[in-house]
């Protein structure tokens, strides 16, 4: 793909990733490639500057590239992630590859990795009217228990029938892209990134079905929590709401996509595992 018009979204609570993207829009003009600088955190200023942009290269860790995706799926606009971090599942470049690396996308290298999203329709009690609530997600939609330390009752029902009544901190509705995520410190699985099954995982269940299931891409998944107290629905654990007993949230994959350019191989994902297990342990 041609290159010609970058922007650049970084973390804003992180002084080392400010200063990298500011060094790295230097770098741009050096190549003369135009670009444009804004918060991960300000979506619809970033938004507004979307016009003509062929790249998105996000400066910090996963949650920047999380932000970065509610940005870039509407245009389809491919994501480079700068790790500032430590984790960086989802990141591309470390901080002192990124010159060389992007240097090496702008020559034409780089393959398109396209990752389902998770959409969730939000309807009923104070959600209730004639506009649908949509919210899509990269890793996960959560239904957990507010501030209230108790467990809470979770009304699961998938293409119609009911599933269980879950007794639990929370239900976690995950893509593979999720899967290495809360899903995975919740016991489930992980899945290709590939792969276009949702995972289902329950959160601390006592006493009701505890065991994970990946459902087919397919599936519509509603969840209620059936308390009266307040639960949170999150979506990938930076858009909160609060919900009642009268909302139901409905999960479906999403027509939107998230799309990463690559450098590193296809075949590059067990070993990236690997290295970032390997890196928590030390």
């Amino acid at each position: 793909m041609q290159i010609k018009k970058i922007g650049i979204l970084y973390h804003p609570a992180v002084q080392t990733a400010i200063a990298k993207a500011r060094e790295f829009r230097l770098f741009l003009t050096s190549r003369n490639v135009e670009s444009w600088e804004c918060s991960a955190w300000e979506t619809s200023e970033a938004v507004s500057l979307l016009d003509g942009t062929d790249l998105l290269v996000t400066v910090g860790g996963d949650g920047t590239i999380l932000r970065a995706s509610q940005i870039a799926m509407s245009k389809g606009i491919p994501i480079v992630g700068i790790n500032m971090g430590n984790l960086g599942f989802l990141t591309e470049l470390k901080a002192d590859e990124a010159q060389s690396g992007i240097t090496s996308l702008l020559e034409g290298n780089g393959w398109v990795d396209e990752r389902m999203m998770l959409e969730a329709e939000v309807e009923g009690g104070e959600y209730s009217g004639e506009d649908r609530i949509i919210y899509h997600a990269l890793n996960d939609i959560v239904l957990a228990r507010g501030e209230i330390v108790k467990l809470i009752q979770i009304e699961a029902v998938v293409d119609g029938k009911p599933l269980t009544n879950y007794r639990a901190d929370g239900v976690i509705l995950s893509t593979s892209t999720g899967s290495t995520s809360y899903a995975m410190a919740a016991g489930g699985p992980i899945l290709y990134p590939s792969c276009l099954d949702i995972v289902m995982v329950p959160i601390s269940t006592h006493l009701s079905m505890s065991y994970s299931l990946v459902l087919p891409g397919s599936s519509v998944i509603s969840l209620r929590a059936k308390e009266r107290s307040k639960a949170v629905m999150s979506i990938d654990g930076h858009i909160n709401l609060k919900v009642t007993p009268e909302t139901i949230i409905t999960v479906r994959r999403s027509s939107h996509k998230t799309r990463f350019l690559r450098l590193n191989p296809q075949t590059n994902f067990f070993n990236v595992l690997e290295e970032k297990f390997r890196g928590l342990n030390h």
